[in-house]
């Protein structure tokens, strides 16, 4: 195989390519790790299978077009499903070989990054079809543009040569993994119960396992970075420490920002952070010193945290962060090399902003042109063959849906998932010995007995409480039965004496000659009015609390029927000094509505701020449209108001607040605002009061929208 210096390079190089095969068993780890259980079989599968896609797929198509002869700096035209043997088993040929295996590997690893972002929700087959795409089309092209002439020696792709720098991959390999990720989550959507009025933060189910991926990942980095040099030369020593310095410094910046925001270390942060130093740093790990290199660590970390709360406020969902750690801090990673890297080692003489300038190219032709092929492809490809597994797949998991897969825990939830959907809780699960699930099923066979006891105990307290309820509801029974009648014994001789007052009261047969019996006879005229009224909203009200007062609904011009309680109340303000307004908007819509309760809502907010309200208030009735498109009535007064903690009183029946007899020296039983809020509850409307000591009360009936009838509309009805 050629000189001791030859065979040196290619025993490195090959075994770098080991470190980063086994790079494929961290992101194995780490992915199953941070999905729920019933995931992780399938995302563990995924890897291993893209794995396979990408292997021969980078073998029959995605080598020849990434480093192939060039087509003007696009793509590879050559090295197709290429064929080799013993026979070939030159250096030159043994060379290409070794090349090929260490670039595979590469290939893999921007291949997996996709497996954990979409994890839980992306179908099996769904999975193949993007990493067949990722790996013979939209890597190795892009992998052409930067790296197309590294096996020939000589600049190829058109990034390569305009002096595009990316040594190990940040952009390569992890920003284009990143990329599609995010396309393909786009597609997808979010997990369920990821985001939502009840969603949330989907914990990891093995942290253990998934800390080991990170460290899989960490040792495979080195070869990673180190294999990229493809020689056992000085500089590798010095590329191992800045990619081990990095991580730390990320994992370290991480850890540190997420204690700072969140009062605790947060794990997985810490998983991320030193992640992502190991992205950043893998584009400029050849070209910068040791203080850059933790420098560049740190600030990746830290881009990767923000990142990933940037991805949660705009409710992308990325099981794993792998767009955080791979593309972004792929990108910073990779123009990190123009900020930090030396000067005398840029192509083409190029000052530190004119290589910035081409590095920013770079990263923006990778986005362009991966995020858009992945989007548009897998777009297309979901419109025919829905990549993503059903809402019931998603709920049980996709160990059992995709694969048949299950464990002992996942029948304890089975069990327990079967209980609840018949509603029988009086048997006990089966119970594994000596492991955790049974340990489970045992705890949840203690619940299921303390369940069942207070179940029985509730039901007997619910039989008790029936029972009382029935007593209760006979005595509201014969309270209601009574109340009616009483008010229909007490009616008639009502009636007659108004009847008479009134008819002595207009002097239909004369003058009466004692002017005293004239003032009599209003007195009583007024006492028996307003005894009836009293006697009127003490039916109404037992009516409402029986169930047995009904709504006569049409369609009221609420115009006319405010006019009216206008007419009906002005000359009783008049009397007490107090001035009436009244206000309503123009053109307002007709309201379905049942008119007398409606009149006497109005009639009753009217009365009682005339009560309270000194002479010389003013009282305001208005009607108008709340921008929602509700109607809304509102009774205002500058009388003497009350207190927020006394409002729940005034709502009560039989109840009246404050003991001033100079305010509350007028006749009434405290009937008038739980009469008015129970018609309005009626029409299901609201009630709100608003009102202070000293400064007024405004009382705002709103009905609801379902109410309001547009003139047009109601009469095409009639």
């Amino acid at each position: 195989m050629g000189s001791a210096a030859q065979s040196i390079d290619t025993i490195w190089v090959l075994v770098c390519t080991i470190l980063v095969i086994l790079m494929q068993a961290g992101f194995t780890c780490l992915e199953s790790g941070m999905v729920r259980a019933k995931n992780s079989i399938n995302v563990a599968v995924k890897n291993v299978m893209d794995f396979c896609v990408a292997g021969l797929g980078f073998w029959l198509v995605g080598f020849g077009l990434m480093f192939g002869a060039s087509a003007a700096g696009f793509f590879g035209l050559s090295g197709f499903a290429f064929q080799s043997g013993a026979a070939d088993a030159s250096a030159g040929m043994a060379w290409v070989m070794v090349f090929f295996f260490f670039q595979l590997a590469f290939c893999s690893t921007a291949t997996t990054i996709v497996a954990g972002a979409v994890a839980e929700r992306m179908s099996f087959r769904g999975y193949l079809i993007t990493a067949a795409v990722l790996s013979m089309a939209i890597y190795p092209v892009f992998g052409h543009w930067a790296w197309g002439g590294i096996l020939a020696g000589e600049a190829a792709g058109w990034l390569e040569l305009r002096g595009f720098i990316d040594f190990a991959g940040s952009t390569v390999v992890h920003s284009i993994g990143g990329w599609i990720a995010l396309a393909a989550i786009l597609v997808m959507g979010a997990r369920i119960g990821r985001f939502g009025p009840d969603g949330g933060r989907i914990e990891p189910h093995d942290m253990p396992m998934a800390t080991l991926g990170m460290f899989l990942l960490w040792i495979g980095w080195f070869g990673f970075n180190g294999g990229s040099t493809l020689a056992l030369d000085a500089s590798v020593p010095f590329i191992l420490v800045h990619t081990m310095l990095a991580a730390a410094a990320g994992g370290f910046a991480a850890t540190g920002l997420s204690w700072f925001t969140r009062g605790l270390p947060d794990v997985q942060q810490t998983l991320n952070g030193i992640l992502a130093g190991l992205v950043a740093i893998t584009a400029n790990c050849h070209i910068v010193d040791t203080s850059s290199a933790v420098l560049i660590g740190a600030i990746g970390g830290i881009v990767c945290y923000m990142a990933s709360h940037l991805l949660e406020r705009l409710e992308i969902d990325d099981a794993v962060d792998a767009v955080p750690v791979h593309l972004a801090a792929g990108i910073w990673g990779t123009l990190a090399v123009a900020i930090f890297g030396d000067v005398s080692l840029f192509p083409h003489g190029h000052t530190r902003f004119e290589q910035f300038l081409v590095q920013a190219q770079g990263v923006a032709a990778a986005g362009l042109f991966a995020f858009s092929v992945a989007y548009v492809v897998l777009r297309l490809v979901n419109r025919f063959y829905p990549l993503r597994v059903s809402a019931e797949d998603e709920r049980i998991g996709l160990n059992i849906a995709e694969h048949g897969a299950s464990s002992a825990l996942l029948d304890v939830l089975g069990a327990m998932e079967g209980q609840a959907a018949r509603g029988d809780f009086s048997w006990h699960l089966h119970v594994e010995p000596f492991t955790e699930a049974g340990e489970i099923a045992t705890r949840y066979n203690l619940v299921l007995d303390k369940f069942n006891r207070e179940v029985n105990e509730r039901e007997r307290t619910a039989n008790q409480l029936r029972d009382a309820r029935d007593v209760a509801e006979l005595a509201n029974a014969s309270k209601s039965q009574f109340l009616a009648n009483m008010s229909h014994e007490l009616r008639t001789p009502l009636n007659a004496i108004i009847g008479f007052s009134e008819v002595m009261n207009g002097e239909l047969f004369g003058p009466i000659e004692n002017e005293r019996y004239k003032d009599y006879v209003v007195d009583i005229h007024k006492s028996s009015s307003h005894l009836l009224s009293l006697i009127n909203d003490i039916l109404d009200l037992s009516k409402i609390e029986a169930d047995r007062y009904e709504l006569y609904e049409e369609e009221l011009d609420v115009i006319e029927v405010v006019a009216s309680c206008e007419r009906m109340m002005r000359h009783r303000a008049e009397e007490a000094g107090v001035d009436l307004g009244v206000t309503v908007e123009q053109e307002l819509p007709l309201l379905n509505a049942d008119k007398r309760a409606l009149r006497q809502i109005l009639l009753n907010l009217v009365s009682n701020a005339v009560k309270f309200t000194p002479k010389g208030g003013h009282i305001e009735l208005a009607a108008f449209m709340e921008p929602d498109e509700r109607m809304a009535f509102r009774v205002s007064d500058t009388g003497i108001g009350m207190a927020k903690a006394d409002i729940p009183t005034a709502l009560e029946p039989f109840r009246q607040i404050g003991k001033d007899s100079n305010v509350y020296s007028t006749e009434g039983t405290g009937l008038g605002l739980p009469l008015t809020r129970a018609l309005a509850r009626m029409h299901g409307a609201t009630l709100v009061i608003d009102s202070e000591p000293g400064q007024g009360t405004t009382i705002t009936v709103r009905m609801p929208y379902a109410r309001v009838l547009p003139r047009a509309t109601a009469r095409l009805a009639g």
